[in-house]
């Protein structure tokens, strides 16, 4: 069973999101562990949650025009909702860390 390590599962998260966002094929990206920047990775996964909200509100817009597939914006949605999710797991798990280290005795 291979490990996985956080900053490759939200660089294939993110990479997904794009590729869904898109319409394109998904691209690899490779993330190196002791190198990466955690405050870009949460900048990036930041930034990635907002424009997938955004499609969903410009799609959602369209289609009370009558201009946008009703699948598109259900899906649409539905990944802008995933994300939100993402994002709050993340922060709900990042403040109990911070809990934790709080605890400690110094």
């Amino acid at each position: 069973m291979p490990v996985t390590t956080f900053g490759s599962a939200v660089a294939a998260y993110n990479n997904a999101a794009r590729s869904f966002a898109t319409g394109e094929g998904p691209k690899t990206e490779q993330v190196s562990g002791a190198g990466s920047d955690f405050a870009a990775m949460l900048k990036e996964g930041a930034e990635t949650a907002i424009a997938a909200s955004k499609k969903s509100e410009f799609l959602s817009k369209q289609a009370i025009a009558g201009k946008a597939d009703v699948h598109d914006v259900v899906a649409a949605v539905n990944n802008a909702e995933l994300t939100l999710q993402t994002v709050v797991a993340v922060r709900d798990k990042v403040i109990s860390a911070y809990s934790e280290i709080l605890k400690m005795p110094i």
